[in-house]
């Protein structure tokens, strides 16, 4: 059989169940009030009579670093609780395309919040003339920040049967890729005489630092190979550690 199509039933049976769940959405009505919030009234976006999008795109690493970990947090964790892993591994599919199908699920649920953010474009339009270049920069870098945290939460659900410890693991996990980046963090280190280039080095390895350039409207093939070195690195960590506690 196609190893697409494995990994298309595994994707659709995972982002049905999300569906199947309240959770999912209260997950997606939390998303928009909180990046609407953030936007709105924690920038002042009216008060700066500035027809861009900046301020919205400047939240998304926050939002997503509280709220991924929640969505992802159940990915293997809830099938090792339930011993339903046994079960879905005994079926036709390798270990492979069950991760990709279940990464996949998680990141088109994010995508689909994402998408839900359209009425703040529509806003940003009805006030003047926003570059529209700027903007699909920046949902294209938001959208893979998300499949970077997702690919994140995954590998930190497979280390755990506890939901809570998953969450906890992928929220420090995310933290740390966002902090290092950032630039007080940045500005300590050099401060402390770190050399420059140990700290350019740091920085760089920061998903802020590659997301930061493309909310700007500047996309860098650098920055997409990142993010995409970022989940293949993940993903295949999962697997070592799925594979791992198969064979024991």
């Amino acid at each position: 059989m196609c190893p697409c199509k494995q990994i298309g039933t595994i994707f659709r049976r995972e982002f049905k169940s999300y569906f199947d769940s309240p959770v999912a959405y209260v997950f997606l009505v939390a998303f928009l009030v909180l990046v609407g919030f953030l936007t709105f009234g924690m920038t002042h976006f009216y008060e700066n009579r500035q027809a861009n999008l900046t301020p919205f795109f400047f939240w998304h690493p926050w939002v997503y670093l509280l709220l991924v970990p929640a969505v992802t947090m159940g990915s293997w964790a809830e099938e090792r609780r339930n011993g339903t892993i046994e079960l879905l591994l005994t079926l036709p599919v390798t270990l492979t395309q069950t991760l990709l199908g279940k990464f996949f699920a998680a990141w088109a649920f994010i995508g689909v919040a994402l998408a839900l953010t359209f009425p703040i474009v529509v806003t940003t339009y009805w006030l003047g003339a926003p570059d529209g270049g700027t903007i699909v920069c920046g949902y294209l870098g938001s959208f893979l920040l998300a499949g970077a945290s997702v690919a994140i939460g995954i590998f930190a659900s497979a280390l755990s049967r506890s939901q809570v410890i998953s969450f906890v693991i992928s929220l420090a996990i995310c933290f740390f890729l966002l902090i290092i980046g950032f630039d007080p963090v940045v500005n300590s280190l050099a401060q402390w005489g770190v050399p420059t280039g140990v700290v350019n080095a740091v920085s760089q390895c920061s998903l802020l630092s590659h997301f930061d350039s493309m909310r700007r409207g500047v996309i860098d093939l650098y920055d997409i190979s990142f993010y995409v070195g970022v989940m293949v690195f993940m993903l295949a960590a999962a697997q070592v550690v799925t594979d791992s506690r198969k064979a024991a």
